[in-house]
């Protein structure tokens, strides 16, 4: 058994992909009703449409880890993420939500692994 995705419920699964696209620097394929985002590493990120909005915190999300803490949190911003907390406990991290309200993390981190 493996993850292959990690899915989004959205009510705009193209706008969402592009942003978390350009996020990760994944590439975006957009179909009928949903649309993925490939990533070099790790699972795919698949985005559907639902029609209910987002009401309450995700109970998983994703965390990405950077040695530059402060341009990656900067570049999320600037590419329509909002910043929702600064935290600074085992490690610094700083607490996010995309465009659709999805929560997500990113870490400093001296040596990230992108293997895992």
């Amino acid at each position: 058994m493996h993850l292959k995705y990690l899915t989004f419920d959205t009510s705009e699964p193209t706008r969402i992909a592009r942003f978390w696209g350009e996020l990760v620097g994944g590439d975006v394929i957009v179909e009928d009703d949903h649309a993925v985002v490939k990533t070099a590493h790790g699972p795919r990120l698949l985005f559907l449409v639902v029609p209910e909005p987002k009401t309450a915190k995700n109970r998983c999300h994703p965390d990405y880890h950077t040695p530059d803490l402060k341009h990656e949190v900067a570049r999320a911003i600037e590419l329509g993420a909002v910043e929702t907390g600064r935290f600074e406990e085992s490690s610094r991290f700083v607490v996010l939500h995309d465009p659709d309200g999805n929560e997500f993390c990113i870490v400093e981190d001296d040596h990230p692994d992108p293997q895992g």
